[in-house]
């Protein structure tokens, strides 16, 4: 029989009153987190399903009076929900590829290749960590602008290259895998971008599943970068498309935009629970153990 695993309380450290005391704190304060953390959702999903005069009624109630399903329907007809998510996932996509190519591809160099300078290199990509994002939004824009990329998706898939935090991320995982694994492989005759593609890919799924959580997150939810770069409705993202046509719409009934809300917030939601043991085994784990 598989034995439990031991946590940071025994069974016997529990007879004691002090630890029941902390204890009992540790538990409080985790439902307290639970409650503020699914409070929102469940508020939203629940006002989904009201009628609008209920929504706007006061005192407020948590629970439907009278449950309104119909609104789902309304909320997935209001707008082309399919086509914005289409351009979200195309964004996902082209961001994943990128990430995976030219940032896998830069970090595995400055990890197990003998580049001059590296460490120069790494310092100079750390640096970069400490300037602020909004201060070289005005030169992405204009560099994008004079390439001719605005309303095309490679105004964010040309960005995703650049992103240092999963640059040092990849870096510090291929520090983990051993080297002579990419020792044997060059006795064999394989050539680094061999190496990479062949082996330092494969055992970094880890790794880059975390990264397309991360992405994903991005993608989904940035609403400003792309009401920058898009102008034309047919290449809004999901997250634009409720700024502008949802959540800035007066005339459309509140318990509507319940609905449509809660509907765009469930797919996150499923990812995450999904392939949330990546997040810290991707961080953590290195791909190979001595």
């Amino acid at each position: 029989m598989k034995s439990a695993e031991r946590g940071i309380l025994s069974e016997h450290d529990l007879k004691k009153t002090s630890n029941k005391v902390v204890y009992g704190l540790m538990v409080f304060f985790i439902a307290i987190m639970v409650f503020t953390m699914m409070y929102p959702i469940l508020m939203t999903m629940f006002n989904g399903l009201k009628s609008n005069q209920e929504v706007n009624s006061f005192p407020p109630h948590f629970f439907p009076q009278e449950w309104h399903f119909s609104n789902l329907k309304d909320a997935v007809n209001y707008i082309d929900l399919l086509m914005f998510l289409k351009n979200t996932l195309y964004i996902f996509v082209g961001n994943m590829v990128v990430t995976l190519v030219v940032l896998g591809m830069a970090s595995f160099s400055i990890s197990r290749m003998n580049v001059p300078y590296r460490k120069a290199f790494y310092f100079f990509f750390l640096m970069t960590l400490f300037i602020p994002a909004t201060s070289y939004m005005i030169p992405n824009f204009v560099n994008l602008k004079e390439l001719g990329l605005l309303n095309q998706y490679a105004a964010f898939w040309l960005p995703a290259g650049a992103n240092t935090f999963f640059f040092l991320l990849l870096k510090n995982f291929f520090d983990g895998i051993h080297p002579e694994i990419f020792e044997a492989a060059r006795i064999d005759g394989a050539s680094e971008p061999r190496s990479f593609f062949s082996i330092a890919v494969p055992l970094s799924v880890p790794i880059f599943a975390t990264l397309a959580i991360f992405i994903f997150s991005t993608a989904w939810n940035d609403w400003f970068w792309p009401s920058l770069v898009m102008h034309t409705e047919d290449k809004y993202t999901l997250a634009t498309a409720i700024y502008k046509y949802v959540i800035n719409v007066k005339a459309l009934n509140t318990n509507i935009k319940f609905a449509i809300l809660f509907l765009v917030s469930l797919p996150p939601i499923l990812v995450f629970l999904i392939f949330q043991k990546f997040i810290m085994r991707g961080v953590t784990l290195s791909a190979v153990k001595g």
